[in-house]
Parts: C-alpha cells; structure tokens; sequence
C-alpha cells in the first residue's frame, strides 16, 4: 500500500510467530545448550563464540510427519552457527563405555514420529549399560523434554543392549 510518497508493507499475521527473548529461551532450558549439553552463561556476550544465541529449530516439512517441532533452544552461538546446513549431532558421554551409540538427534526425530523402541548401544558389562542409560535419560530429558523416554537392558551374547523406549512400548 502506498501513503503519500512511502511504501508500506503489511504482513499477513498468520505467518508471522512470536519469538521468545534470549532469556526467556535461558531461563526455560536451565542455561545449558542443547547441542552439547555445556553451560552458557547468560553474562556471555552474544557475540563471543561461547555466548548464548537462541536456535529456531527446523520447521517441519511440508507434507512430512514427525521432525523437527520449530522449537527455540539455546545454543552456544559456535554451535549454532556450526551446525549450518548440516544435521546437529548431540554427542555421547565421553566417560561411557559403549559400542555402535546411534546418533541421538535422529534417534529422537525417529521417536518423536513413531514411538516404540530401538536399539541405541551395545556394552560389554551391565555396569556400563546402566551408566549410560542413566546418562542417556537424562540427557534427553533436556533434549527432547516434551517426550517421555524409558532405558532397558537387555543382556545376550556376551553383550548388553541398550534399548530406549517411547510411548506405549
């Protein structure tokens, strides 16, 4: 629309979505970034690579089920900025002891989508499995807090699984 000589320019209210601030955003998920699980601290300037910057998530695809939900979390801004266009991957534990770990972001998108169970690890001592589901747990109840997981250890071959659960399973 045009008013005298400036041009105006509306925007359809039913694409736009509210963002939540930086703190907001902090506060909600307890200071600790989504990708690597670290501290940030909200004093930090947004501009250092350790600073806090708010990640907007994936939109879904069209036509696709499950996915990203377009969820804000926050991020260190290196980890923001440096997963890009590739896909974020949330590493394991360095002090746990397991063998062929799933990649845990597409691990939860799977779940989100499908529920059920799956396979996430391999150890070679029920000691080890147990520590790593407890560390598993926990960290996807920052991960993903709005799904409901559970662990299981299933002993065979030498080895134990690892299972993580999800909805009626």
């Amino acid at each position: 629309m045009l008013v005298g000589r400036t041009q105006i320019r509306t925007c359809d209210p039913r694409t736009v979505r509210a963002m939540s601030t930086l703190s907001e955003v902090g506060d909600r998920d307890g200071w600790r970034c989504w990708l690597c699980d670290e501290a940030v601290d909200p004093d930090s300037s947004v501009n250092s690579d350790r600073g806090p910057s708010v990640d907007a998530g994936e939109q879904p695809k069209k036509g696709k089920k499950g996915g990203s939900t377009g969820v804000e979390r926050l991020a260190h801004r290196s980890c923001n900025t440096g997963k890009g266009k590739v896909a974020p991957v949330v590493p394991w534990g360095k002090d746990l002891f397991v063998v062929d770990p799933a990649p845990i972001v597409a691990t939860v998108d799977r779940m989100r989508s499908k529920g059920g169970r799956e396979v996430v690890a391999r150890c070679p001592a029920q000691q080890e499995a147990d520590a790593a589901g407890a560390w598993l747990l926990d960290r996807l109840s920052r991960l993903a807090p709005d799904l409901t997981f559970g662990v299981r250890v299933d002993p065979g071959g030498g080895q134990y699984l690892l299972v993580l659960t999800s909805g009626a399973s």
